[in-house]
């Protein structure tokens, strides 16, 4: 089972949009994905298609009160995906867990039981704190959007401060990889951008690039992700590209 953190403290910069999207062209290679909300703001729910204020179970209920993970998975509209959904209630759980032991490990905890699924990605909220940190311990694959814009770069050592932590304390030393998001070939900023992002982390980042894209923009808002809403455009195009990239570093 590959877990692929998505991440990046900075909000605005496609991490929910990269998180729906890998996880659907992933289901439809074919894989069993599992996409875990776990940004208060619930926008993956909502993305696919999911009524996020009117859930049985949720991801503060797994993190806070203890129940099984399969116990807040619903399915949606792709088959192969599944998704377990939040929304603002999960706010809650960082101050809750605070003084309890292990506090860290929850989530991989919860994950541990579910090895049929090809793969997990999560969408994680735009800090540092708890929950980020219960997303890195368990992960394989930390994917890093960066937007093609001039401060893409600005707070990244924060970032690699908390993984090198998790590394360190918690023992797990995921791949890491970069993809630049929201870019518009038209303008020499984000080629800069890219040049820099790339000088920076070298091999690290994935070939695919993902476009400024209306289309990607309006998907959430009908509940579907972007092979569902527009399959032949740009943005769809980029993400399946992407899903191709992942899929070649394996389990």
């Amino acid at each position: 089972m590959q877990v692929v953190t998505v991440c990046n403290h900075k909000g605005g910069c496609g991490k929910t949009t990269t998180s729906i999207n890998l996880a659907a062209y992933l289901a439809l290679k074919d894989k069993k994905v599992l996409l875990i909300d776990l940004d208060p703001q619930g926008a993956a729910s909502t993305g696919l298609g999911i009524d996020k204020w009117h859930l049985k179970s949720q991801m503060y209920d797994v993190m806070v009160r203890d129940i099984p993970l399969q116990e807040a998975i619903l399915p949606t509209e792709i088959p192969g995906l599944f998704i377990a959904p939040c929304n603002i209630d999960l706010s809650g759980a960082e101050p809750e867990l605070a003084n309890q032991i292990a506090r860290e490990l929850i989530l991989k905890e919860k994950l541990s039981p579910l090895q049929d699924y090809d793969y997990v990605i999560i969408d994680t909220p735009p800090s540092l704190g708890l929950l980020t940190i219960n997303s890195l311990t368990p992960c394989s694959l930390l994917l890093i959007p960066l937007q093609a814009e001039f401060y893409a770069l600005e707070g990244m050592s924060q970032l690699i401060k908390i993984v090198k932590m998790v590394e360190t304390r918690l023992g797990n030393m995921p791949t890491r990889r970069v993809v630049l998001t929201m870019y518009d070939a038209r303008t020499n900023l984000s080629k800069q951008v890219e040049e820099q992002v790339r000088s920076f982390f070298k091999d690290e980042v994935f070939q695919t690039i993902i476009p400024r894209s209306v289309k990607l923009a309006e998907a959430p808002s009908h509940g579907q992700p972007i092979c569902l809403y527009d399959p032949e455009s740009a943005g769809a195009i980029a993400y399946k590209q992407l899903s191709e990239e992942v899929l070649q570093l394996g389990p």
